[in-house]
This record gives structure tokens, sequence and C-alpha cells, in this order.
């Protein structure tokens, strides 16, 4: 992998669409959720005011941007409300698409889903591990403090679901059907584009296969995820801040 400063022009070249991961790489880590009974109580992120600038710099550039995430539409469409005119939205893991009001859907969960969900509600019951279900349509996101065995083995039992834990929730899912890598392809068919026109940086386990689909991936994270580049993790700025700031210097502008 090379450091992101060694990023030149010629590797911009073919780059018709820049794609986002979420947590870690454009808003910070981490999601505080409270669930008592029937009552879920979730912290709305909301990107900074600097990152609004560049996207809408990288939008007037020509630069299509993709937002990708295992979050519902409902929170990214708060999260990223003041650029919504010049985004989509790939949410709950490549399992639909928002864009400009549209909805494009690449997968249908339900029937996979719906048994499980329940089997899980019992298993968080009384359980002070589970902090709570995180509102999606297409996948099931349980928040736990750890790692749970009961939650795993119970995934496992089910044919063709599959647990992604990310440091702080479950995602479960249809294991190799519903991906990032899924939407990507499914948002390059929206657009038009090829792979060699895609850049996408992500920074966790569950971003490999996003990266992988994409003709330039950026690891915002080496120690987990590779890529044709790496951002460093050290410093003041988010790994997107600092790739959108490589960007436009190569494209003339200091933002």
């Amino acid at each position: 992998m090379k450091s992101l400063n060694q990023m030149t022009k010629e590797d911009l070249k073919e780059i018709k669409m820049i794609v986002f991961d979420v947590d870690g790489v454009i808003v910070p880590r981490g999601t505080k959720i409270k669930q008592v009974g029937n009552t879920t109580t979730l912290q709305t992120k909301i990107i900074a005011p600097k990152q609004i600038e560049q996207i809408k710099e990288l939008y007037r550039k020509g630069f299509l941007i993709n937002i990708s995430s295992g979050r519902g539409l409902y929170m990214l469409q708060e999260m990223f409300r003041e650029i919504l005119p010049f985004v989509s939205l790939t949410y709950e893991c490549g399992s639909a698409t928002w864009y400009k009001g549209k909805i494009h859907q690449h997968i249908n969960s339900f029937e996979r889903l719906q048994d499980v969900f329940f089997k899980l509600k019992r298993i968080a019951f009384k359980n002070k591990n589970v902090r709570g279900f995180e509102p999606k349509e297409f996948i099931i996101t349980v928040h736990c403090k750890k790692k749970d065995q009961k939650i795993e083995e119970t995934v496992q039992k089910e044919r063709g679901l599959c647990t992604h834990w990310n440091g702080e929730a479950y995602d479960v899912l249809i294991k190799k059907d519903q991906t990032k890598a899924l939407g990507l392809q499914k948002v390059m068919k929206i657009f038009k584009l090829k792979k060699q026109n895609v850049m996408a940086i992500g920074d966790n386990y569950n971003d490999h296969e996003l990266l992988q689909a994409s003709g330039t991936p950026i690891s915002a994270d080496k120690t987990k995820i590779q890529g044709k580049f790496y951002v460093s993790l050290q410093g003041e700025f988010l790994p997107a801040d600092m790739l959108m700031q490589k960007i436009l210097l190569l494209k003339g502008n200091k933002v």
C-alpha cells in the first residue's frame, strides 16, 4: 500500500465517483443507543461543516459522491441532510440506495430474517449485554457491550445467514448476497460506471468487499483492511477529511 501522500493526478484520471464509509471515516466512531421496553433512543451524528463544503466542492468538480453504510436510511438522511442534493445513500450494507428521493432496492431479505429477528429478541430480553436494536428495514442490528455467544450461535443455526461484529454491534444479514459490494455494483449500474471509475474508502473488516469492488480502494485503517492507498489515523482529521483535502489539492483547490 502507498501512503495517501503518494497519490497523484494520474490516480484520479478515471475516477468519476467517490464512495465513503461513514463511522470512523466521515464521522467519529461510536453509537449511543438506549432501549427501554418499546422505546429506543439514538444519538444522531451530523457531518461537520468543513466536510459539507468539501463534498459540495467535489460535486462541483464533477465527482459523484456515494455514502455507503450499515446504518438505516432515516438516520443517514438526518446525518447528511445539508448535502442530500449532492450525494446518493447506499444503506444497510448494500441493501438499497436512495438518490434524489428515489429508492433503488437491491435485495429482499424479509423472509430470510423474519424468524431470526424474534429469536434474537427473546435472547435480548433481560440480557444486560444487549444495549438495543437499531431500527433497520433490510438487516438486523443488535448493539451489545461486548460480543455475545448466544447471538452468534443463534444466527449460525440459520441457513445462509451470518453476523458481522463491528466492535459495538452485530449486523445480521444474508451471507455473501447482502454486502456493501452488492450495493456498489448496483450503484455503478445506476450511474453507468465501470470499476476503474470508482474510488472507495473504508476502515473496518466489513468494508473489505466494498473496497475490492472499487477500482481505487483506500484504507482508513491499514491494521484491518487493505487498499491501494492508506490514510494515516494520526492527527486531528478524520480519514474522509484527509482524502478530500488531497483530491481537492490535486484538482487545484485548498479546502
